[in-house]
């Protein structure tokens, strides 16, 4: 998935990302850090 494809970063803030429907079932509706984004994918890999 791509954050420019999709323009999931916050334009003020271009280290957040805002979750867009499919990605908030995967870490929830709040926006996250990038820096995090990698540990919360993590959780549901095996």
């Amino acid at each position: 998935m791509s954050n420019k494809k999709h323009e999931l970063q916050d334009p003020k803030n271009k280290r957040i990302i805002n979750p867009d429907a499919k990605l908030a079932k995967v870490i929830g509706k709040k926006p996250i850090d990038m820096m995090k984004l990698s540990g919360l994918l993590g959780e549901h890999l095996s």
